[in-house]
């Protein structure tokens, strides 16, 4: 019986190719913008510890290599030729399990435009969840051949810059399309103004995030978000896996270290900028999440290779 995967000859070269294109336009280990301003390249040879950042909308594929994500208490894994979608942002520790200098971790990042799901949503989108269903913010899923040739389509414009301003976006495109095809991808069809439940926790999600520095208003929360509060807390969680507090927790310890690393602040005035009213439940709660004190974590990071340590873990 074969039980291989179909199209496999042309996703085993389509994966090589997307292997050698990354490969040549990353120069080292560490994430790369490109002059497609929506793409990025991500390089690393060796693991790397566990990393938090916060995920935007994005399609990130794997060509080489493996990478441990989690979301709240949820743990996923993703490898050669899957791809990991983001629809929303949402705050995730991060860490490649899987990498070497002969075989580095190889992968791409593509931004995507909310705007440009939209227009292509009525194409040919498959139906079968309700449109008032609201499930996570993301989603692991194979990358089948058509998909993962658009990418080297996308990639191969990098050899030819002077084509970028006219075939990129349309490359993109199809890559956008073919993972609003895929059934398995809910993630992004569900965050569409008006498809539901989920596409209004996107907006409280934004919300938290414009103003975590705030105390977190609930009932304010809900009413913009037409829904009653009990509501609010179980799409909230359906869509983010942890409550509106912990994710406002979440952003505000994740935008104390980029404070910590990037200003010359104490971790006292860190705590008191991003909400916190104590610095001892600052200090509690920021090694909870990242394993040290505040200055000992700092410390850490200053030391690891890659040049910036904020931008590590995003991919």
């Amino acid at each position: 019986m074969n039980t291989a995967r179909p199209g496999s000859g042309r996703i085993e070269t389509a994966l090589g190719e997307l292997s050698r294109l990354i490969a040549q336009f990353s120069g080292g280990d560490g994430i790369y913008s490109t002059v497609i301003p929506a793409l990025s390249l991500i390089r690393s040879s060796e693991p790397s510890v566990p990393l938090h950042t916060v995920y935007e909308p994005s399609i990130c594929l794997v060509a080489q290599g493996r990478k441990w994500v989690l979301l709240g208490d949820e743990s996923y894994h993703y490898g050669p030729s899957e791809y990991f979608a983001v629809s929303v942002g949402l705050p995730i520790c991060g860490q490649v399990i899987e990498a070497s200098p002969q075989r580095p971790y190889l992968a791409v990042q593509l931004h995507v435009d909310p705007q440009q799901t939209a227009d292509l949503l009525p194409l040919d989108v498959p139906s079968g969840r309700t449109s008032a269903a609201a499930g996570r913010g993301l989603c692991v899923s194979p990358a089948g051949a058509d998909m993962l040739e658009a990418f080297v389509r996308l990639l191969r414009l990098l050899e030819t810059p002077r084509d970028v301003p006219a075939l990129a976006t349309m490359a993109a495109r199809e890559i956008l399309y073919r993972a609003l095809r895929d059934e398995q991808n809910f993630a992004l069809r569900q965050m569409l103004p008006g498809a539901g439940h989920a596409a209004a926790i996107a907006g409280v999600i934004r919300r938290i995030r414009q103003t975590y520095d705030e105390p977190l208003r609930i009932e304010e929360l809900a009413g913009e978000a037409k829904m009653s509060t009990s509501s609010l807390h179980r799409y909230f969680r359906a869509v983010t896996a942890m409550s509106p507090l912990q994710f406002q927790k979440r952003i505000r310890l994740q935008e104390a270290r980029k404070m910590l690393l990037s200003e010359p602040v104490q971790a006292a005035e860190a705590a008191f900028r991003v909400g916190y009213e104590s610095p001892s439940q600052f200090n509690r709660e920021y090694a909870r999440l990242f394993g040290l004190p505040p200055l000992s974590d700092v410390r850490r990071l200053r030391r690891m290779p890659a040049g910036d340590p904020q931008t590590f873990g995003k991919m």
